[in-house]
């Protein structure tokens, strides 16, 4: 089911504007909020900076039940700040979506396949760094192809396919999946084109029980991105 886009060329590549402004907003959301809860830090915590630890630490024990100690420490700002956007950008287009005439210029950024490719992509990147500092590039390329038998070859490197595919795909169908129900049920309110009461009193608890339900899945997909991404850091990194 395709939507009208807004588009715009710039050095020969085309961008769709709901995919760069509902990403910047997402972004600005997360900044907002990490800095109204990190304003006034104090020996004594109030409310707002023990909302802030205890993210932290929910993404510190993330990380700490993948990685060695030294590595969780690394990466545990990499995985909370990841964490953070993930959940923004998951749950934004379930309260907030911005219409004009037919394109929608604001959603979940992560219902763009583009958008969680590129979050795949650079989980990865740090994954494979860590592997080639931690290993030298001999050491990586072995563990990543090699092990734990040299005839495994054909079968790691589609491996390191599948672990990109897990990461982006699962991210974009369970978000993308959600945001086209509730249109699906939204619709059906005014089905044949005006209020209906009959097909409003069925939708609309399917819609706030689906809704509800979509927010639950977006935490869980936030959480789940953050655990693949401290696995195959250990993988590559031989931190198993």
């Amino acid at each position: 089911m395709d939507e009208p886009t807004a588009t715009f060329e710039f050095i020969g590549l085309t961008f769709d504007w709901t995919t760069i402004l509902s990403t910047l907003l997402a972004s600005a959301i997360v900044v907002l909020v990490a800095w109204l809860l990190t304003r006034h830090l104090s020996v004594r915590p109030g409310k707002k900076q023990n909302a802030i630890e205890y993210l932290l630490d929910f993404t510190n024990n993330i990380v700490g039940g993948q990685l060695s100690k030294s590595q969780a420490r690394t990466f545990g700002l990499y995985a909370f700040t990841l964490f953070f956007f993930i959940i923004v950008a998951n749950e934004m287009g379930l309260l907030l979506q911005i219409k004009f005439g037919d394109v929608t210029y604001i959603k979940s950024p992560t219902a763009d396949p583009v958008v969680t490719m590129t979050l795949a992509i650079m989980s990865l990147m740090v994954a494979h760094g860590t592997g080639v500092k931690e290993l030298g590039f001999g050491g990586y390329i072995k563990n990543m192809l090699f092990k734990p038998y040299a005839w495994m070859l054909p079968l790691n490197i589609i491996e390191q396919l599948a672990n990109f595919l897990t990461l982006s795909l699962r991210l974009f169908g369970n978000i993308f999946a959600g945001e086209m129900l509730l249109t699906l049920v939204a619709n059906s309110l005014a089905w044949p084109g005006h209020f209906n009461g009959f097909w409003s009193v069925v939708a609309l608890p399917i819609e706030m029980i689906w809704q509800g339900f979509s927010l639950f899945i977006g935490a869980i997909q936030a959480y789940v991105f953050v655990i693949l991404t401290g696995v195959f850091i250990a993988q590559l990194s031989g931190d198993e």
